[in-house]
């Protein structure tokens, strides 16, 4: 399956941050990025809080996350 196989539709996936890895819970295009609220693909997905469960758009944003939150608030 692709992104033109499912129409124009985008959807935010419903996401279970792990160590190292994700299970998608329910599917979809795209997660959203806590600190930016930018959508990111599926599978540009490179940074997430496990405790948090949150997703970052990039290594800038997670940082920003760590500053703001600390590593396990």
């Amino acid at each position: 399956m692709n992104l033109f196989s499912q129409g124009t539709a985008l959807t935010e996936a419903v996401i279970r941050y792990l160590d190292g890895d994700y299970v998608v819970l329910k599917p979809g295009n795209f997660a959203r990025c806590a600190i930016t609220g930018k959508s990111i693909p599926l599978d540009e997905l490179f940074y997430w809080n496990v405790d948090r469960q949150e997703a970052y758009a990039d290594a800038t944003a997670a940082h920003m996350a760590f500053e703001r939150f600390g590593l396990n608030a």
